[in-house]
């Protein structure tokens, strides 16, 4: 008779046991289930909403360097003067400046002078600004598209070589920056 309750006891423990791993099964597999959905979250944060993209020469020098990782907010479509923003253009990634908008009439002189609207362009860039061609430019900014200059105006490519760049093709504003020198 003392096999009988000894049997059960035993019965008990493979039961708990067993029901130890499925609880653990359940709890593993809810896990999962919580990690694949904030990778999911964030993976359409990072390509959707935001951008993280490598800076690359020294169009944007100083106030972006080469090798620093820049944090562009995608889902701005209204920008205003002086905001830098990635575009792409000549199948590539840029950085520029916004200096015009549409309807804006952007004079650059053979003397490196910039004007937007015949008002001397203000600012913190010390370099001249000269045409592709080195001659004198003139331009009036179509509706839907926007100028960018580079802040280091002698190895910029920008829209004094390839034109105004249209909002399609501007990718968002610059909203933070990560140095990666000396890391």
């Amino acid at each position: 008779m003392s096999s009988q309750p000894q049997k059960t006891a035993d019965i008990a423990k493979v039961i708990a046991k067993r029901r130890e791993a499925v609880i653990a099964r359940q709890e593993t597999w809810a896990l999962v289930r919580r990690v694949l959905v904030l990778a999911v979250i964030a993976f359409f944060v990072l390509t959707q909403v935001f951008l993280i993209a490598q800076v690359e020469g020294l169009g944007m020098f100083p106030a972006l360097k080469d090798g620093d990782l820049a944090l562009v907010y995608r889902l701005q479509k209204e920008f205003s003067r002086g905001d830098v923003v990635a575009y792409q253009a000549n199948g590539g990634r840029h950085f520029g400046r916004i200096i015009a908008q549409a309807g804006d009439e952007v004079t650059i002189s053979e003397t490196g002078t910039l004007q937007v609207n015949s008002q001397l362009e203000s600012g913190e860039i010390l370099f001249p600004t000269y045409s592709a061609d080195g001659g004198a430019f003139r331009c009036v900014v179509p509706a839907g598209h926007v100028f960018l200059v580079g802040d280091y105006r002698p190895e910029m490519e920008d829209s004094r070589t390839f034109g105004s760049v249209p909002l399609s093709q501007v990718e968002g504003k610059l909203i933070t920056l990560l140095r990666r020198r000396g890391l």
